[in-house]
């Protein structure tokens, strides 16, 4: 199912060996259902502000603030985290280019910040995306939203408002496609991949 104005998906999953296990309604129908689970732990979108980690977690972030502002019907501010000076692998990895950061009027301070990733998986995105919040800013409250939580934490961190609960192995790699940056909406799962 296309979601209206964009192109309808028609590429094939990045590996002939992946399993798909969410389509694009099925993204749709699980922000959808978080933007409502936000509203009611927050008891409306108050003092809400949206931040997505980059890449796919921006475009997620952007949609599931157009959802929240379609129920409350008033703008809920979404902008981007970038996390890459703070991740503790910068020295096993090849050069990471850093990505923008917009934090939207009026701030962070005192706000319940909704961070939203693409994939949960060790934690260690999210440990660098609290340390990157301390440097911009003391929110009242910080939430976590994912699309898919696939399990095998190294961190103890665990999200608030969860897409699909996706059990895997290690030797599997869950792959997000949206139709922002690849022209399809849909979750892979690929047996055998590098984790992720």
């Amino acid at each position: 199912m296309a979601t209206a104005g964009l192109p309808e998906p028609t590429s094939p999953p990045l590996d002939p060996a992946g399993k798909t296990v969410m389509g694009a309604s099925d993204i749709a129908r699980c922000l959808r259902r978080m933007a409502h689970e936000i509203l009611e732990r927050n008891k409306g979108a108050d003092d809400l502000v949206v931040l997505g980690i980059p890449s796919r977690g921006v475009e997620l972030g952007n949609r599931l603030a157009a959802m929240l502002e379609q129920v409350e019907g008033r703008g809920i501010p979404a902008g981007s985290l970038d996390i890459t000076m703070h991740r503790d692998d910068l020295r096993h990895q090849p050069t990471r280019a850093p990505m923008r950061t917009h934090i939207p009027p009026p701030g962070i301070d005192g706000k319940v910040v909704i961070l939203v990733d693409d994939v949960l998986y060790s934690g260690r995105t999210i440990r660098a995306a609290l340390d990157a919040l301390a440097d911009l800013g003391r929110p009242r409250a910080v939430r976590l939203a994912v699309l898919v939580d696939r399990g095998h934490r190294e961190l103890p961190i665990r999200a608030d408002h969860v897409g699909k609960n996706l059990p895997t192995s290690v030797s599997e790699k869950v792959q997000v496609r949206l139709v922002g940056h690849d022209g399809i909406d849909d979750v892979v799962n690929i047996a055998g991949g590098e984790s992720r």
